[in-house]
């Protein structure tokens, strides 16, 4: 998968991996929560070395990096894997959660998997509702008539919002992703898509957390998802 980082081991750590935390972004805060639980390894969907970022290792970054050194933890990182998979994915996890049917990639979208789509038969005040629920908190921005019937959803995690042109291609009622951008507004009023921003950080807890319950199950592992709360 081209991607904006590397995926897999990022920081490498202790050999023998008994204690896996897991969280979304590898923040300061979340790498001190991953001491304080005694980690060999720490799992998250935003980790470090993204195109663009400034190279040096020094201040924020050399003091997140320095903690996971000084205690031997792993830093492993997945994004657009996490987002894609089929089954523990972001998008694959936030259909389940969202109690959608026929959940699968949207066709018209490539790379397959970074945009999904399902199935309901609710009103976007009634979805609204439903997704504040869930996620736990307000949604950013629901642009649309309550009352707008809705049968076809599309959405992607995190910051997904530049897909919402081809969601109202396809056919869809909404378009669910975490952001908003001033023109996606525009873009949804002119195509009678209804949007739905639900935060970057809420709507890409659950494949991460997913990865991690399936490794304990796979190899036995102590795995602790750790949810350091962002409202953005």
């Amino acid at each position: 998968i081209k991607d904006y980082c590397p995926n897999g081991l990022q920081i490498e750590g202790c050999a023998d991996i008994r204690h896996l935390v897991t969280g979304v972004t590898a923040s300061q805060q979340l790498i001190d929560a991953a001491i304080e639980a005694g980690a060999d390894a720490l799992l998250v969907h935003h980790g470090y070395f993204w195109k663009g970022e400034s190279e040096p290792l020094v201040g924020m970054k050399k003091r997140r990096i320095a903690s996971l050194l000084a205690h031997d933890i792993n830093l492993l990182a997945y994004h657009l894997p996490i987002d894609m998979h089929h089954q523990w994915g972001n998008n694959a996890q936030l259909g389940a959660l969202f109690e959608l049917s026929n959940v699968a990639p949207l066709e018209a979208v490539s790379p397959a998997g970074i945009v999904y789509q399902g199935e309901t038969s609710t009103t976007l005040g009634e979805l609204s509702v439903l997704i504040e629920q869930k996620l736990d908190r307000p949604l950013v921005v629901c642009e649309g008539k309550a009352d707008k019937p809705v049968n076809k959803v599309a959405w992607c995690t995190g910051g997904g919002q530049g897909f919402i042109e081809q969601a109202a291609m396809a056919g869809c009622d909404v378009f669910i992703t975490g952001e908003v951008s001033e023109q996606t507004i525009h873009i949804a009023r002119e195509m009678g898509i209804a949007f739905i921003a639900a935060g970057h950080h809420a709507t890409e807890r659950y494949g991460v957390k997913a990865v991690g319950e399936h490794l304990a199950g796979e190899f036995g592992l102590k795995v602790t998802f750790i949810d350091i709360d962002n409202p953005a």
